[in-house]
């Protein structure tokens, strides 16, 4: 408790997955239908976050859309983090050509803009949720191929690795059991703090249309429905803006929490 913004934090993402698990219990509305006659309701007792165009509350869009974006984030770091720490791992321990052609392709994919790689790969991939997940999954792959690596490399040449392969450990005997213990803390703790910037490059590419098509609610989507009425309607923009902005802070204050207590451990 004498962290108050890490208290917060912890309080908005458990709010959010409550959301994404339950979201009967937090709204009774229906994202999907509306009633015309109370379109552009302001915020109130009656609507939290106002309505849209079409009178849909917008307080239950999001409720409702956030399983759609946390599972696409869920979906995008468990593949970079399944990838990345695979090539890594094997780049790592067994060096030479392996090495050599896992480290280039890392360098490429670090050097093009996360947002154009998304594109490109959602370009071949096609619309929808969870191929919005898999483009922004396959841009963090490189960042946690490079940091495994470097880990494997450190570890390596420990004692006790030295010791199992001498003892004539294979190394699909040495891998998973001496060497990956040793070597995910650092991953996993990039995977937590990424997390945010997950949830931001899938909103991202939903507000640009590359997610489930309409009605559905996606949070980027939201944003995106927003734009064209920001002169008589500011909260269908803000509000669903403000909401991922605190997702996204609050996932980073986490994670560096963590990184910061694992570090002094």
């Amino acid at each position: 408790m004498r962290r108050p913004g890490f208290v917060a934090s912890v309080l908005v993402l458990v709010l959010v997955a409550g959301w994404a698990v339950t979201p009967g219990l937090f709204t009774g509305r229906s994202p999907i239908d509306g009633a015309p006659g109370q379109k552009f309701q302001p915020p109130g007792p009656q609507h939290l976050f106002g309505t849209d165009q079409f009178g849909r509350d917008v307080y239950a869009r999001m409720v409702h859309g956030s399983a759609l974006s946390l599972r696409a984030a869920i979906i995008a770091i468990v593949l970079a983090l399944v990838a990345g720490a695979v090539l890594g791992l094997v780049a790592g321990y067994f060096g030479g050509w392996l090495d050599v052609v896992v480290t280039r392709v890392v360098e490429v994919m670090l050097s093009i803009p996360p947002v154009l790689l998304s594109l490109l790969v959602i370009s071949a991939l096609g619309f929808g949720t969870v191929n919005v997940a898999v483009a922004v999954g396959i841009t963090s792959v490189a960042a946690f191929a490079r940091l495994m690596r470097a880990e494997v490399v450190r570890v390596r040449t420990a004692v006790y690795v030295e010791a199992a392969v001498m003892c004539g450990a294979r190394w699909w005997q040495v891998l998973p059991k001496y060497v990956l213990p040793a070597a995910i803390g650092p991953v996993l703790a990039l995977a937590a703090l990424d997390f945010g910037l997950v949830v931001l490059g899938v909103s991202s590419l939903s507000f640009l249309g590359y997610g489930q098509p309409p009605p559905a609610p996606e949070w980027g989507s939201l944003v995106s429905d927003g734009r064209n009425y920001l002169g008589v309607a500011w909260w269908l923009t803000t509000l669903p803006g403000l909401t991922v902005m605190a997702v996204v802070l609050a996932a980073n204050r986490i994670s560096r929490v963590l990184e910061r207590e694992r570090s002094h451990a």
